[in-house]
């Protein structure tokens, strides 16, 4: 994965007339968790805050990032993890991050790239993309930026299902029963097809 990184300010008062006070200042409240629990089991988290301009970067991609959090002179090492965003605006009210180390292995959806032109695709049919992103389990510095998915030889009707990907040191953590694309038949390739069975049929019947 790519790096990127953001600085912030811990956050020293809480609440939402707190985090208001600091969007209005261009900044954008955040979590951090990790592997660190409380006496309930529950992931505990310090509060922070990082400009919008830097976390933009993050938020609106559909690519996926090793995050290096720089918070008042702390590093952290981190992912990703959820975006609250407004409804009416889709301005981001609130960012968790996860800090991952190099022993433990981490799960996160990784953006699935098609590679080649589908045999189905030349023959008329259209290409139906169902899942963007497949979970994936390893180490953060094995997960790649994107899975490539040789789609060459998928012809009209026929689909690749997780079930059948396999990545070298990477566990799929997605269900092997998801369709991940197909090649659906359009009206226009239906219709050729219908047009050529019956001038077949005609042909026959002289």
């Amino acid at each position: 994965m790519k790096e990127i990184n953001v600085t912030g300010q811990k956050r020293a008062d809480l609440g939402k007339k707190a985090s208001k006070e600091i969007r209005k200042q261009g900044l954008v409240p955040c979590n951090i968790y990790g592997e660190k629990k409380d006496a309930n089991g529950v992931p505990e988290a310090f509060s922070f805050a990082a400009p919008f301009s830097e976390l933009r970067k993050i938020i609106y991609t559909p690519h996926i990032y090793v995050i290096n959090l720089n918070i008042d002179g702390e590093h952290h090492t981190a992912i990703l993890k959820e975006i609250q965003f407004h409804s009416v605006t889709d301005a981001p009210l609130h960012v968790d991050f996860f800090e991952v180390n190099d022993q433990k292995p981490i799960t996160m959806g990784v953006p699935v790239k098609l590679v080649g032109l589908a045999q189905g695709v030349r023959d008329g049919g259209r290409m139906n993309l169902t899942m963007r992103k497949i979970n994936i389990t390893a180490p953060y510095q094995q997960i790649p930026e994107h899975l490539d998915i040789d789609v060459t030889a998928l012809k009209i009707g026929k689909s690749i299902k997780v079930g059948e990907l396999s990545y070298e040191g990477l566990e799929i953590a997605t269900s092997k029963d998801v369709i991940v694309c197909s090649i659906k038949m359009t009206r226009q390739s239906q219709q050729a097809t219908d047009d050529a069975a019956e001038e077949g049929a005609a042909a026959a019947a002289e």
